[in-house]
């Protein structure tokens, strides 16, 4: 018979020193006073603990459950279910690349094997000098840039194997880096308390933004009545378009999932078949 070991449990996770613990007990004060529900607040602790040490340890699930009255299994089942929590120690810069549909094939899985080979890491994995956390990640929502990569969650657009070498070989030597569009890069300690709700305090910060491309915003001009060169608009079921009479070109619905044909199949208000020209066919073939 195999002898099975079940080994010793885990033992508690350790509490923070009591320097941290003063600091981060203030700082959880502030944010649970921002909810009517104290337990609302798990998220933003969450991530006011992996700016602690970079990730969400043990020690960090721990306080959440405490300052919150919960259990250290519901703040695990949490912090397990959402990507943007880490577990395991990770860089300085976590770098997300865009894999989904259209970045991929715009050349996101290009940039993604290329990222690979020159870092030498996989997926999820980290640089040997503690810089660099390399990832594929989903829909960025910037398709109209793409393929898109991602550092600490900061847009770094249109990018290409060689330009994306050369940003995580800049953020490897400590050489300044500016996203396409938004705040300055930080590191991802600086990101995660950000998340959690504190101030960004670096000087223009606050000030920096960025906005959709021209085409995120053509839906938007379109509902606006801003009329855009050959733009061709499918128009609410049952509705022609304003700007042109029914029966003229341009009047007809451009999709028949817009303007479905009634039949005895699916309409009940047509029993006996197709709507033809002259009204519902009959037995007698009128």
């Amino acid at each position: 018979m195999t002898d099975v070991s079940l080994g010793m449990p885990q033992l508690p996770a350790p509490d923070y020193p009591a320097d941290v613990r003063a600091r981060l007990e203030a700082d959880a004060r502030e944010v649970i006073a921002r909810y009517p529900d104290s337990r609302s607040a798990l998220l933003p602790l969450l991530h006011l603990v992996q700016s602690e040490e970079g990730y969400v340890t043990r020690t960090g699930m721990r306080f959440c459950a405490e300052v919150l009255g919960l259990t250290t299994a519901e703040v695990t089942a949490v912090a397990t279910f959402y990507s943007m929590y880490r577990r395991k120690p990770s860089g300085d810069y976590q770098v997300g690349v865009c894999t989904n549909t259209l970045c991929a094939v715009m050349g996101g899985d290009a940039i993604f094997e290329e990222l690979q080979r020159h870092l030498g890491v996989g997926n999820s994995e980290t640089t040997p000098d503690g810089k660099v956390t390399l990832e594929h990640i989903e829909c960025n929502a910037a398709c109209d840039f793409a393929p898109v990569v991602m550092v600490n969650w900061e847009f770094f657009d249109n990018q290409t194997p060689e330009t994306a070498k050369r940003l995580v070989d800049d953020l490897r030597a400590g050489r300044p880096v500016a996203p396409t569009r938004g705040a300055p890069l930080c590191t991802y300690k600086e990101t995660a308390r950000i998340l959690a709700g504190f101030p960004d305090e670096r000087p223009g910060a606050v000030e920096a933004t960025g906005g959709a491309g021209p085409a995120s915003l053509i839906g938007l001009r379109l509902a606006k009545g801003e009329a855009q060169p050959g733009a061709r608009v499918v128009h609410p079921r049952g509705e022609a378009p304003h700007d042109a009479p029914s029966g003229e070109p341009g009047s007809e619905h451009l999709s028949a999932h817009d303007a479905p044909q009634a039949t005895s199949a699916s309409d009940p208000q047509h029993p006996s078949g197709p709507v033809g020209p002259g009204g519902p066919a009959t037995e007698e073939g009128e």
